[in-house]
């Protein structure tokens, strides 16, 4: 029993776990909104070279 209750209570591998998450919710964000930040990009790509060629 003792082994169960210091068990639940290390948190040694928390912060993987964390990092885990965060990484998966921020890869779920790119995949859902990856058609809004493609033409974000693209946009801003197209100001760049216009810009630049006007120089």
């Amino acid at each position: 029993m003792n082994h169960a209750v210091s068990f639940f209570k290390d948190e040694s591998g928390a912060t993987t776990v964390e990092i885990i998450l965060i990484i998966v919710v921020l890869i779920s964000l790119v995949i859902i909104f990856k058609k809004q930040l493609t033409s974000v990009v693209t946009n801003i790509l197209g100001k760049i070279t216009s810009q630049s060629n006007s120089i």
